[in-house]
């Protein structure tokens, strides 16, 4: 009983007039048989906190597509937020899911990698060090510090802020988790430490200005670390600024067919649409095509919430988007998100479309027409 209580204070369910327009507009509801609509009014009815099956507990992205839509303005997706939490506390949850919280505790990150391994992304690269006197932090992420396929964003992005004479350095090891996937798998006090820990070191530091090659880091700095003294952007909305600005000059040419994938916690969590766009166009030679569901109807590729740590069951969504990017003519399909990247990359291979369609991430297009 108490815990519904705090259910229904906390994520204002008795706003809710349930219209279904959250599980109608749920990108995996009909795949995983997740009905968020019902579960928000069985706790207002029950007056308990029921725990959906593990599969549908876990197929909820967080892409927001639920609050977006929601005409009482509720976040539907943080109720599954809080169910996770409880069997967090519980410890009934998957052993990849509790390896990859252990290892954000143990290493600063959930790939269950070593911190001193954190800035191996960067050999054989002129990577400053950032210092009190340094412009912008160039915070990288765990993924793309540690996934050797992500590594090539941030290698990409080097060569993007050498070029553009950029001021900018890294933490190097220093560096720890955002805390994204740590929130979106229920664990909050493990993401408040994370907070806490991040903002004193980048207090520390000097920061005031940050570029992150994550759109899910940049929707942590910006919107769940409350103040924290320091501008948080993603590269996409920099690079965007410097082509305006005529300080990023593109004179090489990328003569292919291009279609962009908008990544859930880009677009729709921070109205980031434009930006990813201008760049692309601003290449030489690229053909731009828009994919049938795109900007506020993006399809989201199950990255997010947890996900890359915790399969659910059915085809992924990734999957119809490639097969989306092969339909409306495109050679490559741009992201601008490590998880995106991962997941439409595995599409490509379990769609049997290998061949067929490139997956890229933006900054990789824009350090080719260097």
């Amino acid at each position: 009983m108490e815990a519904a209580q705090g259910f229904i204070e906390e994520y204002k369910l008795l706003e809710c007039i349930q219209c279904g327009v959250c599980t109608g507009s749920c990108p995996v509801s009909a795949k995983a048989g997740l009905n968020i609509r019902q579960l928000m009014r069985e706790i207002k009815l029950n007056g308990r906190v029921e725990i959906p099956p593990e599969e549908v507990l876990w197929s909820c992205t967080t892409c927001s597509t639920c609050e977006t839509r929601c005409p009482k303005e509720l976040s539907p997706y943080e109720v599954l937020v809080g169910m996770r939490g409880i069997t967090v506390e519980e410890g009934k949850v998957s052993a990849t899911v509790r390896d990859a919280l252990e290892s954000v505790f143990k290493h600063g990150n959930p790939w269950d990698r070593a911190r001193a391994k954190r800035s191996e992304w960067a050999e054989g690269l002129d990577v400053p060090a950032f210092t009190e006197d340094t412009e912008l932090l160039f915070y990288v992420g765990c993924t793309s510090a540690y996934d050797p396929r992500c590594q090539e964003t941030a290698r990409a992005l080097v060569s993007i802020f050498s070029a553009a004479g950029i001021d900018f350095g890294t933490l190097g090891n220093e560096e720890s988790c955002c805390g994204d996937s740590v929130y979106g798998m229920g664990e909050k006090g493990l993401f408040e430490m994370l907070v806490e820990d991040n903002t004193e070191l980048f207090e520390g530091r000097g920061v005031k200005r940050m570029v992150t090659a994550s759109p899910h880091c940049f929707n942590a700095f910006k919107n769940r670390y409350g103040d924290p003294g320091f501008e948080a952007q993603h590269y996409t909305q920099l690079l965007a600024t410097l082509i305006d600005e005529g300080k990023l000059a593109l004179t090489g040419r990328f003569e292919k067919t291009v279609t962009y994938h908008d990544p859930c916690f880009l677009g729709r969590q921070n109205d980031v649409y434009d930006e990813p766009r201008k760049v692309l166009e601003a290449v030489p030679g690229l053909s731009f095509v828009e994919l049938d569901r795109s900007r506020e109807r993006s399809l989201c590729c199950e990255g997010g919430g947890g996900r890359m740590w915790m399969e659910v069951p059915g085809e992924r969504l990734a999957e119809k988007r490639i097969r989306g990017a092969v339909e409306v003519g495109a050679e490559v399909i741009a992201t601008a998100c490590p998880f995106c990247l991962s997941t439409l990359e595995d599409a490509v291979l379990t769609a049997g479309l290998e061949g067929s369609i490139e997956v890229m991430d933006i900054a990789e297009i824009v350090a080719k027409a260097l």
